[in-house]
């Protein structure tokens, strides 16, 4: 692993990559499994599940219909508590911004809460060109990072790697970093947690300036609202003397009491917990309480063209709880670095597209990491329909490919198929040729499917990536019209 995503491969590549490691296929099966589980057992005590999950849509989509009015009253419910607001269109400006800050205030090293939006810009391989180190404090990001490695789940980014390789990871680099490792590490998981709480604890208590994300943001009263399991969020929302938010123009929801149906949701679509162990609000800057120099960065990078998007609009509802993930086939299998991007699975599948254009090879390639089989909508507690995303984004490439000088073998396909329906003449002709090739493949088939029709094994050429993983039914050796003709209507012969 590199630390960045930049140059990874398209899905089916890295998708192909990742089926041969059983261990991680290992990890991923256990961890989803479990966290699968505590999900279904907490959301069926909630006897109105469905009213809440549409309540929570309802929410999030109010405030992008009427985005624009939200972000002016946020901004301005801020700096009347005393914070400062930054405009950051795309990840360039963003980390620019932070890095000025933190120049500004003298330091070399910053503390940070799990966020997002921040692995989305690269906001620390960016502050590290800057000569500025960036500490992740969740135990997830810690471990990745020591790791020099890429997290692969919006929750537990580090859910492909077991006990026994974080013990070999905190051995290996807490020293260079920081507090080293106990020498008689075990892989307790109580035990690690003790390592990385000493390791951080130094870097906590030293800290001048923090970095956070939000999960939600409050445009009546100018409230940044993040939740977290671990307490290292409170710490380094709390401790250091300069706090810079990072803020996706998404987050923000219109009045307090919109925050109820989405507290409710989250932790236990999440963690599979009745409420989150700590919920950090705050509004501004507060005198002799907290940080004294509040930053608040509002992102664009791309999410005002998903907004524009009639149909993947509703993407921008995400609350990054993570369940498409726990419950996707697909995901299980591969993992997150499949697929290229801090946002893996079902809604990195049309988020990733939705913000970068399906321009490049690997976006491009996303939609398509998917079954369709649904599962992922009925579980995401704001309700975004992901399979009819992913059949939109799949028209969406196969509409940027249309000017190609050099047309892919699925459009000529699709203009071969044109020409021949398009005229009596050649299609009786296709008939025919189709007839003949059932003959053949039904002589030659390694495969009989359910009811004893014949089915075509592994074609070669460019049908080879089809056929290598489904069934193709061998063309039937007569046509419907042909049969029709023969036994006019079916009243004659053998009728079959």
């Amino acid at each position: 692993m590199t630390g960045t995503f930049v140059g990874m491969p398209a899905f089916p590549t890295a998708a192909r990559e990742a089926l041969g490691d059983t261990q991680l296929r290992t990890n991923l099966a256990h961890a989803t499994r479990t966290i699968r589980d505590k999900r279904a057992m907490v959301v069926a005590e909630v006897e109105d599940w469905e009213e809440l999950r549409v309540a929570g849509a309802a929410v999030k989509e109010a405030a992008l219909r009427d985005l624009a009015t939200h972000l002016e009253t946020l901004e301005e419910s801020l700096v009347r508590a005393g914070a400062t607001v930054h405009w950051a269109g795309d990840a360039a400006e963003a980390c620019a911004i932070v890095a000025s800050i933190t120049h500004a205030h003298g330091v070399d090293e910053v503390v940070k809460v799990k966020s997002m939006a921040t692995a989305e810009i690269g906001l620390n391989e960016a502050l590290e060109a800057e000569g500025i180190a960036a500490w992740e404090t969740d135990l997830a990001e810690l471990i990745v990072q020591l790791g020099d490695d890429l997290p692969s789940h919006i929750l537990v980014p580090a859910i492909h790697r077991n006990r026994a390789e974080i013990r070999e990871i905190f051995l290996r680099r807490m020293g260079d970093v920081g507090r080293p490792a106990p020498a008689d590490l075990t892989d307790e998981p109580a035990v690690l947690a003790g390592a990385a709480r000493e390791h951080l604890r130094e870097k906590f208590l030293r800290a001048k300036v923090a970095i956070s994300g939000a999960n939600f943001a409050v445009a009546d009263t100018g409230t940044l609202v993040v939740v977290e399991s671990e307490g290292n969020g409170r710490m380094c929302l709390t401790l250091p003397e300069v706090l810079i938010s990072v803020v996706g123009i998404e987050k923000v929801v219109a009045t307090w009491s919109d925050l109820d149906p989405m507290m409710r949701l989250l932790p236990r679509s999440s963690t599979g917990e009745r409420m989150n162990p700590y919920t950090s609000t705050w509004s501004g800057v507060t005198p002799g309480d907290g940080p004294q120099e509040v930053h608040v960065v509002l992102l664009d990078n791309g999410r005002t063209r998903a907004l524009a998007d009639d149909v993947g609009r509703q993407a921008l509802r995400c609350i990054r709880c993570s369940a498409c993930l726990n419950v996707c086939p697909v995901y299980e299998r591969v993992g997150g670095h499949a697929y290229g991007s801090v946002y893996p699975g079902p809604i990195g599948a049309i988020l990733n597209p939705l913000l970068r254009g399906v321009s490049d090879e690997q976006s491009a390639s996303l939609p398509y990491a998917s079954s369709l089989c649904g599962a992922c909508f009925e579980v995401c507690p704001v309700r975004i329909d992901i399979p009819s995303v992913l059949v939109d984004q799949r028209a969406a490439v196969v509409d940027s490919h249309r000017d190609d000088r050099v047309p892919k073998a699925e459009a000529l396909a699709m203009r071969a198929t044109a020409w021949a329906f398009s005229d009596s003449r050649r299609l009786a002709w296709a008939e025919r040729a189709s007839g003949l090739a059932g003959r053949v493949l039904t002589r030659f088939s390694r495969t009989t499917l359910p009811g004893g029709r014949a089915a075509a094994g592994r074609l070669p050429g460019p049908a080879a990536g089809w056929t290598g993983a489904r069934d193709l039914p061998a063309p039937p050796e007569e046509s419907f019209r042909a049969w029709w003709d023969r036994t006019d209507g079916g009243t004659k012969g053998d009728g079959s």
